[in-house]
């Protein structure tokens, strides 16, 4: 049992298969910059340039490992969403606890685009994103059952699941 959240590199293998397996032994686990930060920051594997309206995804080469009720939330760092307004596609990412369960090893992955009217250029190792753990409730009627049989996308519930 998992006491306390972790990061952790996925192994080369998954890594390989999604991102570019030269960076796999410079990968950075995210950490937070002060003793008083919230977040902890995640950084750029290689280096990363998007033009304007321009959008990447980004494999991190890190996974998190997390007791139950704890996610992971995962936000694009602030200066660059005031300079370039990079946004991530699904607005907030949502890791999930039991995310590390799934074939590709809770490999987080980074989908971002550059709103702004402006080039955005990113060094290898600078902090691009920010993760805050946080806790979470249920609900006293949450008889959920199910477990996770995948990565991305797969705890869309089915038509009809909810009461």
């Amino acid at each position: 049992m998992i006491k306390a959240p972790k990061f952790e590199k996925v192994s080369f293998e998954i890594f390989a298969a999604n991102g570019n397996k030269d960076v796999y032994d410079e990968i950075s686990l995210p950490r937070r910059a002060t003793r008083k930060s919230a977040g902890y920051d995640f950084f750029a594997p290689t280096d990363i340039d998007l033009a304007p309206a321009e959008t990447v995804t980004v494999a991190t080469g890190v996974c998190a490992l997390m007791p139950d009720n704890v996610c992971l939330m995962i936000f694009p760092r602030s200066g660059l969403g005031f300079k370039y307004r990079l946004r991530l596609d699904n607005t907030v990412g949502i890791i999930d606890a039991d995310y590390s369960d799934s074939s590709n090893e809770g490999h987080i992955f980074v989908r971002m685009t550059n709103e702004s009217d402006k080039p955005l250029h990113i060094d290898k190792g600078t902090a691009f994103a920010q993760g805050i753990f946080v806790h979470y409730l249920l609900t006293e009627n949450d008889h959920v059952t199910a477990c996770r049989n995948g990565g991305l996308g797969s705890t869309s519930p089915s038509k009809g699941s909810g009461k």
